[in-house]
């Protein structure tokens, strides 16, 4: 299948990364460079996250807040396929390596900043350089290993989403309670260190040049469209209401920049994003599942704490033990999934299974209640997170098994981006609909009492600590308003993730390229995925 109208990037040696075998002991050696590296990217948000009413506390600028989080988000979002590109033209170690030095730049001079402005700033060269970190491990991943071998070692990337999703709340909350807000940024400094030089050691590839000039304009108007529909998701019904100028203005520049995107695309040399990609029918598929399935984890992971703490009492202290149950179902059938498709070379009928169990662990927990206990929500969850243990690996690899080796880097940062675009979209709905379920919910219980929401000025926002200075009549309103915005969330998920059911039925069991004898060649395996 032609993935674009050029030959692309060429190893100067003229050695295909793929033909050259690497050791068991080889991989291992790199192997861990990428975890740390993935460990940085997935770490930083939940801990400054912990640490953000110190740092304003300290420097002031609240009315600035969000935006700490949202340059940062922004960044990483808009640089994805860049950095996806930049990789797969002059070569993935070097394109990685930058984007690792970035990042710990930006984390120092997020530790020094003296303002919030500053701060702001330094987030966002921050958020520049975790864009390509991601990308650079899952890319340097599909060229090491060959898909059907992956499976060996995908169940250390689901540990590191386990350990960063627990972890970090913990780690942020001990490093401002005992140190300082500053050292939520610098712990990122010894770690990435230890990461540049495991990679500037161990890792190997064939260096990469590319004849063709960068696709600059694909790349401003890629970044303009995606940073619409990240502002869009973050400042709808936040900031602006939905149908106010600023939301409609940001959705008319994302329509009108996509669109030109894709005429930009369909005429560059080399395109930032082949479009031709997605004529590969299991690449589209897997695109769409893993959208479902970044809408669904990140509005999980965004909603799930907060019935906890003001339903069932749970403490906000350890916040990220509260999502241990779905984060063991996560790691546990990973790796069983992992070992399986290493073993058999199948992997069709797992997105299926995960798709199914996913929606029925958001059925399933749609329906806790006020007197649901601990134990009935945490076996929801564990379902929940089991179902997506099938498909977190299984999406990426698919991806990258549908293109050729020269694609490797935007078929990753891809099939990142379009996860990273579905828990901003899952967040901002989820959002909008618990809010407006809670404030109804008020009104009904309390009537006239309720007055805007029932002595709660913003439902969304209200914090254990503040609501048991209320009355006991309208905490209980509140409980059952909570409860019933989880119910009007999760099963709005639910109907979402019937879809990427339907995608995972389609998807067409395409034989990984690997170490199994008898096997298609690349080009065979990618034409059997084509429509």
């Amino acid at each position: 299948m032609s993935q674009s109208k050029t030959a692309g990037p060429v190893p100067e040696d003229k050695t295909a990364e793929e033909e050259q075998p690497r050791s068991p002991r080889e991989i291992r050696l790199v192997m861990f460079g990428l975890v740390i590296t993935m460990l940085l990217a997935m770490l930083d948000n939940l801990i400054v996250g912990t640490a953000m009413p110190t740092i304003v506390g300290d420097l002031g600028g609240a009315e600035h807040l969000s935006w700490v989080v949202t340059a940062y988000t922004l960044a990483t979002a808009a640089s994805t396929p860049i950095w996806g590109k930049l990789g797969d033209m002059y070569g993935r170690k070097g394109t990685f390596l930058t984007s690792i030095v970035i990042f710990l730049v930006g984390s120092a001079l997020s530790g020094l900043s003296q303002s919030m402005n500053e701060l702001i700033g330094f987030r966002a060269l921050q958020g520049l350089g975790a864009g390509g970190l991601m990308v650079g491990v899952m890319s340097i991943m599909g060229a090491l290993v060959p898909p059907r071998d992956r499976g060996k070692y995908q169940g250390m990337f689901a540990a590191v989403m386990a350990l960063a999703t627990i972890g970090g709340p913990l780690v942020g909350g001990f490093i401002t309670d005992h140190l300082s807000w500053h050292w939520t940024f610098y712990i990122n400094l010894p770690l990435g260190v230890v990461a540049l030089a495991v990679v500037i050691v161990t890792l190997k590839l064939p260096k990469v040049r590319s004849t063709a000039k960068i696709d600059y304009l694909g790349a401003v108007l890629l970044t303009a469209g995606i940073t619409s529909l990240v502002l869009i998701t973050t400042w709808g019904g936040q900031q602006y209401a939905w149908g106010s100028k600023e939301i409609l203005g940001l959705a008319a520049l994302a329509a009108a920049s996509l669109i030109a995107f894709c005429y930009v695309e369909q005429r560059v040399e080399e395109p930032m994003l082949p479009l031709t990609l997605f004529k590969n029918r299991n690449f589209t598929l897997v695109s769409v599942i893993g959208f479902i399935v970044g809408f669904v984890m990140f509005g999980s992971t965004v909603f799930l704490p907060l019935y906890q703490q003001i339903v069932q009492g749970a403490s906000a202290t350890n916040s990220g033990l509260l999502l241990m149950p779905m984060m063991f179902g996560m790691l546990v059938v990973s790796l069983v999934v992992g070992q399986a498709v290493t073993k058999t070379g199948k992997y069709r009928i797992y997105p299926i299974i995960g798709t199914i169990v996913m929606t029925g662990g958001m059925i399933l927990l749609s329906t806790m209640g006020t007197g649901t206990s601990s134990f009935t929500s945490a076996c929801w969850m564990v379902v929940l997170g089991a179902g997506m243990g099938f498909l977190m690996q299984i999406t990426m690899l698919v991806a990258q098994n549908s293109v050729e080796l020269k694609d490797m880097g935007v078929a990753s940062s891809t099939a990142t981006l379009f996860r990273t675009i579905g828990g901003s979209f899952g967040v901002a709905l989820f959002g909008a609909l618990f809010n407006n379920r809670v404030t109804d919910t008020m009104k009904e219980r309390l009537g006239e009492q309720a007055g805007a929401g029932g002595g709660v000025k913003d439902p969304g926002q209200m914090s254990p600590a503040a609501l048991r200075k209320l009355p006991e009549n309208i905490q209980d309103a509140y409980h059952h308003a909570v409860s019933n915005g989880m119910h009007t969330v999760f099963l709005w998920g639910a109907g979402v993730a019937v879809i990427a059911i339907a995608a995972a039925v389609f998807l067409h069991e395409v034989p990984l390229r690997g170490t199994g004898k008898g096997e298609q060649p690349a080009e065979a395996s990618l034409e059997a995925a084509a429509v």
